[in-house]
């Protein structure tokens, strides 16, 4: 059996081989992706092509630098380590780089961004704004170095001399110039002063146009509490942020023309036509007012203004009439119920019922006073009987008739059979009290 390898020796020794070989090391490979999901961290997909599968492994810090996003289907080419995986004995590409082949990863990356923000609405029309008519003070964001900002102050000194231009120096290539475009336009978002942003930059490759195709500069452009324009490159030239600007320009003079759309020559023109037009409006209505006056000095109210209130006078005639009418008839009626009252009164006879309620009254208190002396004189009869019969009841009294009380411990003896021989006993009489002592008790 020693003749014999186990599997475990044939896929290390295998292993080694793939480790030792220098063109695994580093091999560029060209396929299809296949059986791609997305996975949190690490991704495990497939590369195929018309005849062979490979199964391929792209670590997490690789994938977060790709800088596009991969799809099922799409063609890349790659560049990696082959090793081989002992348990499985499967082989597969550790990818160290990669791209689109044929289109740039840039421009799949644009295609790929365009979508997702279309998707949130940041393109649509709702959420442009309109441009004002008459601007005071425009913001540019771009290089303080390039064609852009000259061509900017020259054509708003022609069109409009009195508009102030304000500059953010921003950094508008390279690494680091997204965010300070973004951070630029947040900055003139915090000014008060500010009509309108014009962010732009001079013509380049898509390379060089790049910072303004970043999420973080479309997010800013979005937010932006002020109109923007954007003018970056040349006229063929598109970026996100032309999309996502309330208006595009071709070029930095054309910018220039979008924020100051009236001239000085259009304003003093405009000035003068609204002048002549409220000129004419004016005589057009004091040419009606003078018309109304007239018919009112040739009317009728003005020659016999008394008109104006004799229908009145007349009201308060009949008004007058009506309540002195009233207030008569009231009166009468008054009176004709007095009177009748009066009648009535005098047909009732007072006198003879009051002699007779006051008669009642002295036969009801003479009756109340027969009834309370008899009461009275009841009640004295059974008190003096009452206070008889507890007096007769009084030891005292009794012992007054030659009666004595016999005590013993200041208790009343009644029986010969509460003493005992020998027995201290008090006997009390009518003058005074006896102490004796008990000899015999039959």
């Amino acid at each position: 059996m020693s003749d014999y390898l186990s599997v475990s020796s044939l896929t290390k020794y295998l292993k080694l081989k793939f480790d030792c070989d220098p063109y695994l090391e580093r091999v560029y490979l060209t396929g299809q992706v296949s059986n791609f999901r997305r996975r949190p961290t690490h991704q495990y997909f497939s590369l195929k092509d018309e005849n062979a599968v490979i199964q391929a492994t792209m670590w997490a810090g690789t994938f977060k630098k790709l800088g596009f996003d991969l799809e099922e289907g799409m063609k890349i080419n790659v560049v990696g380590r082959v090793q081989l995986y002992e348990p499985s004995g499967s082989y597969s590409i550790i990818i160290e780089k990669a791209e689109p082949d044929g289109i740039g990863a840039l421009a799949i990356q644009f295609e790929q961004l365009k979508k997702k923000l279309a998707e949130a609405g940041y393109f649509d029309e709702r959420h442009k704004r309109q441009l004002p008519q008459f601007v005071k003070k425009i913001g540019v964001v771009t290089s303080p170095s390039g064609a852009v900002i000259r061509d900017i102050i020259t054509t708003v000194s022609r069109r409009f001399p009195g508009v102030e231009i304000l500059l953010f120096p921003t950094k508008v290539q390279g690494e680091g110039a997204s965010q300070e475009v973004a951070a630029n336009i947040a900055k003139a978002n915090e000014r008060d002063d500010l009509d309108l942003l014009i962010i732009g930059r001079g013509g380049g490759s898509i390379e060089d146009l790049w910072a303004f195709n970043e999420e973080i500069v479309v997010q800013a452009i979005f937010e932006s509490r002020l109109p923007v324009i954007s003018s970056v490159g040349h006229e063929t030239d598109t970026t996100l942020a032309d999309y996502v600007a309330d208006r595009r320009a071709a070029t930095p003079t054309a910018a220039a023309e979008l924020a100051t759309p009236v001239t000085k020559a259009d304003i003093i023109s405009w000035i003068a036509e609204r002048q002549n037009r409220a000129y004419q409006a004016s005589l057009r209505v004091i040419k009606q007012k003078q018309e109304c006056l007239d018919k009112l000095v040739k009317s009728v109210i003005f020659r016999q203004p008394e008109r104006l209130y004799d229908g009145y006078v007349q009201k308060l005639d009949r008004l007058t009439t009506q309540l002195t009418n009233t207030m008569q008839t009231q009166f009468n009626q008054a009176s004709q119920r007095q009177q009748l009252l009066n009648q009535r009164l005098l047909a009732v006879d007072l006198g003879s019922d009051i002699r007779r309620y006051q008669e009642r009254l002295e036969a009801f208190q003479r009756l109340l006073i027969s009834n309370m002396t008899s009461q009275y004189d009841s009640k004295l009869a059974r008190f003096e009987k009452a206070q008889d019969a507890l007096q007769s009841l009084d030891t005292s009294r009794i012992i007054a008739r030659g009666y004595a009380m016999v005590q013993k411990n200041e208790e009343i003896i009644s029986s010969v059979t509460d003493v005992a021989v020998g027995d201290q006993l008090t006997v009390r009489l009518k003058d005074g009290q006896l102490e004796v002592e008990v000899k015999d008790a039959k």
